[in-house]
């Protein structure tokens, strides 16, 4: 999109089946794991490039020895970076014992980052600042193996202060109040809770202390664990889990939220926030990665035992349609197609901003994410234009000229490559005019394509705070001088703030719900604001009842088409002299596109959970009072 926006993060879990001498010997390295955890992250860069961690376990070392190695980097290239950290200590060690170059069991028991379970995390920061104490995994510590606790997640939670309520109640001292730690804890308190319970089991059954751990490890339930974990937890989550002694778990959220995928085989077990990266990295087909069901857990035991269990009770599915539309890698077989038809579906509506007239507009896109969407729309525009071309024919009545005949056959929609993002330019200079300048040049344009009779109809894969359309975009493409400027976004009017891992927490950022409040003034209906205001606020103090979303009522009075014509007119500065018109992707349109991705908060403000709703009432309250904070 043209307008940037952080998004939720990504997870990757790569769990050997093989002992490490099996690896090196069919793939010539013990490093096999950490290779294809490398690979997994990396093809997930897109999910967050705010900081990248890595944790991983070693099975079968003795005491003293360390089993768990964790490294994190909050750098520019984080990914990057932690790899090469793990590169350089490698080399290192082998470097002073050349000798030991194919002595797998020596370098288990003495290498770090080599060993049996490994879990990645791409991130950005959208709870917490961007420190290095907020990049995931996370550690919680201790010297029995099966308590050692690593978590990974992507996910917000909306009700972060209720659980750090429970966990003072339950007698803890959480050290910080991020939903990250606030997770973390609560696993780790019942996972203590039932540690205790199975070693009261196994002293029952006549085992001393240190025979309990093997007991403990093989008994532990982690099932049990995460229900009563996730009791109370509301947010959209792919929760990861490793366990010192080796058990992993994947817990997605009860309506399907955030994505998971899994694939198993006789050597590997992996998981990732995103298909297509599994199908590359592990060379499988579409039908063998499996998605994570919704409300369930993955759960991977030491002994290689991989179950997917029930935790919570599901919901209707809603997951993420954002994934879809802009976030997700658009190489996956079902995304790709679902975005050449948000391109396809709001082709009709360009058709009656263009008076049908295919001939004299070009169609491009901006930026390159919306490329998918774009062959969606020129296939449409393709399928119109010949359509009119066979009308055409038979008009004719079989009295046109062969050459006319060739020339009408001949004629094709006019694709361009019009908008050129140059290298991202930073602002040095502090005061507004110079910044707004710079941001002006962002873009380049392919000059000599367009006529002033010409349409230029430029896709976009959404428009959030129409920022850069304003103070960019447009600008450059009148340079071209069309009659006229149609800029489509593939997605609907985002209205309502995202509480589940998309960094959309600021309603009054929105360019359409600036728009509703222009047309409230316009039409004398803008003491509707103080009367949400006060709904909120009531509603705030008397949370028992059920939750509404009264920021509905903002746009209410107004239709989808008075919306998109009102963000036009904001969006056209006096020095841009071509017509400008905003066409938005319906929401029964992008339901058509993604019929299996129905969650759709952020265009028609229905959110999944309660937390969701009294966050959009938060935001509301937040703007009204001229709060600039997030309402999670």
């Amino acid at each position: 999109m043209s307008d940037f926006l952080k998004h939720e993060c990504g997870i990757a879990l790569v769990r050997l089946k093989k002992p490490l001498q099996f690896y090196k010997e069919k793939y010539g390295t013990a490093f096999y794991g950490l290779n294809k955890l490398y690979l997994l992250m990396e093809k997930q860069h897109n999910r967050g490039q705010d900081g990248a961690g890595l944790a991983s376990i070693k099975y079968n070392v003795e005491p003293g020895t360390r089993y768990i190695s964790r490294i994190r980097s909050n750098k520019n290239q984080p990914i990057q970076d932690i790899f090469g950290q793990i590169n350089n200590r490698i080399n290192d060690i082998f470097e002073k014992n050349e000798d030991k170059l194919d002595d797998v069991a020596w370098q288990e028991e003495n290498m770090p980052y080599i060993g049996n379970l490994f879990l990645g995390h791409v991130r950005y920061g959208t709870f917490g600042g961007n420190s290095i104490e907020n990049v995931h995994p996370f550690l919680r510590q201790s010297n029995w193996k099966h308590k050692n606790l690593i978590v990974a997640g992507n996910f917000n939670m909306t009700n972060s202060k209720e659980l750090m309520k429970e966990l003072i109640t339950l007698g803890q001292h959480p050290k910080e109040a991020t939903d990250t730690v606030t997770v973390m804890e609560k696993i780790g308190h019942f996972l203590e809770d039932q540690v205790a319970d199975t070693y009261k089991k196994a002293k029952a059954a006549g085992f001393n202390k240190r025979e309990a751990s093997p007991f403990i490890e093989e008994h532990l339930d982690i099932q049990r664990i995460l229900k009563r974990s996730s009791r109370n937890w509301d947010g959209g989550y792919a929760m990861a889990g490793l366990l010192g002694h080796g058990d992993a778990f994947v817990l997605r959220d009860p309506s399907g939220i955030r994505p998971a995928f899994w694939y198993e085989d006789e050597e590997v077990v992996v998981v990732a926030s995103e298909r297509p990266v599994i199908q590359t990295t592990f060379n499988v087909p579409i039908d063998e990665v499996k998605e994570l069901p919704r409300g369930k857990a993955l759960i991977i035991k030491k002994n290689g035992k991989t179950t997917v269990e029930k935790v919570m009770k599901k919901r209707e599915k809603l997951s993420c349609s954002f994934e879809r539309i802009y976030f997700s890698r658009g190489s996956d077989a079902d995304i790709y197609q679902e975005r050449k038809n948000l391109g396809k579906f709001v082709f009709p509506e360009v058709l009656k901003s263009i008076n049908d007239d295919i001939s004299n507009s070009v169609f491009t896109y901006i930026p390159n994410t919306a490329e998918t969407s774009f062959y969606g729309m020129m296939e449409a525009a393709e399928d119109v234009l010949n359509q009119q071309k066979t009308a055409e024919i038979l008009a004719g009545g079989g009295k046109l000229s062969a050459q006319r005949v060739t020339e009408i056959l001949s004629e094709r929609p006019r694709f361009e490559k019009i908008a050129i993002k140059d290298a991202k330019l930073r602002t040095f200079i502090a005061d507004d005019n110079s910044r707004d300048d710079l941001v002006a040049h962002v873009y380049d344009v392919t000059y000599g394509v367009v006529k002033p009779t010409d349409n230029l109809v430029i896709i976009d894969d959404s428009i959030v705070r129409g920022t850069t359309l304003k103070k960019s975009i447009i600008r450059i493409l009148d340079r071209l001088s069309p009659k006229k400027i149609v800029v489509v976004s593939s997605a609907p009017q985002i209205r309502y703030p995202d509480c589940y891992g998309i960094d959309m927490a600021k309603i009054g950022d929105f360019i359409a719900f600036k728009a509703a409040l222009e047309l409230l003034k316009e039409t004398d209906q803008y003491h509707v604001v103080g009367e949400v205001y006060e709904k909120c606020k009531a509603q705030r103090l008397n949370e028992d009842k059920d939750i509404v979303n009264f920021v509905k009522e903002i746009y209410a009075p107004f239709t989808h088409e008075q919306i998109s014509a009102k963000i036009a007119e904001m969006l056209k500065t006096e020095e841009v002299n071509a017509d400008v018109e905003i066409i938005y992707q319906t929401v029964e349109g992008l339901h058509n596109s993604c019929p299996d991705h129905k969650g759709d908060w952020y265009f028609t403000g229905d959110y999944p959970t309660p937390g969701g709703h009294r966050v959009v009432n938060e935001a509301f309250i937040n703007f009204y009072e001229g709060n600039n904070k997030r309402a999670y």
